[in-house]
Parts: C-alpha cells; structure tokens; sequence
C-alpha cells in the first residue's frame, strides 16, 4: 500500500493553467500504473490521465488531450498532471490513483487500488 496526498488544486479563470502533485508515501517506483481521474458534482468520477511506471507511456482522455501533461517523478516519488487552458467543464474534484497491482492502464475506477483525498479544482469565467 502506498499513501497518496493530492496538492495545487485551486481556483482559476479559464484559460488559465494549474499543476497538481500527487506525493506517495513511499516508493512509487514499488507501484506500476498511477492516474489521474475527476469527479465533477453529480457525475461519475472519471480517468483523466494515466502513466506507465517508468513514464514512457502516457493516455489521455479526448476531453484533456493536447492541454493536460501527466508525469511522474519516481526519484521524488511525485505524479504530476499540468493543466493547460483551463475550463469550465475542468471543475472538478481531481483524485490520484495508484495500481500495486498488475499494469493494466485501464481507464476503469477498479483498475487501482490505492487513491488520494482529492484536490479541488474550480475554473470560473
């Protein structure tokens, strides 16, 4: 198991850009796939971005694709996720994720078993 506390969520005008970390209590280099999934009020909580445990693979959701970066820094063990050109429909809470288990880089809630707190992310006009 591995304890993962999200930070950097906030407030923001569209357009504007936010990073989120994500600090593992131990190793991440121990985990194998990480993401990052949202839960926006009344919706279903869903993927974001994923990465392979050296980094090298990365998956997007179209929805981010082109303004979100996920990476990872196993020597600081901190996920990241850069988001460009903010918007409205980015409010959300956003929730790391980590997978001790098989890598799959499924996109699916099941596909990790150990999550963080959440961040909250919030893009006003």
């Amino acid at each position: 198991q591995v304890q993962l506390v999200e930070s950097g969520g906030g407030s923001v005008q569209a357009g504007g850009s936010l990073r989120l970390s994500c600090a593992a209590s131990g190793s991440i280099d121990s985990t194998y796939c990480m993401a990052w999934f949202r839960q926006a009020p009344g919706k279903e909580r869903e993927v974001v971005a994923r990465i392979s445990k050296s980094g090298s693979i990365t998956l997007y959701a179209d929805s981010v694709k082109g303004r979100f970066t996920i990476s990872r820094d196993n020597t600081k063990n901190t996920l990241y996720l850069q988001m460009n050109s903010l918007k409205l429909e980015d409010t959300a809470m956003y929730y790391c994720a980590a997978s001790t288990g098989a890598c799959s880089l499924g996109p699916l809630i099941s596909d990790y078993n150990n999550w963080g707190q959440g961040t909250q992310v919030t893009v006003s006009i």
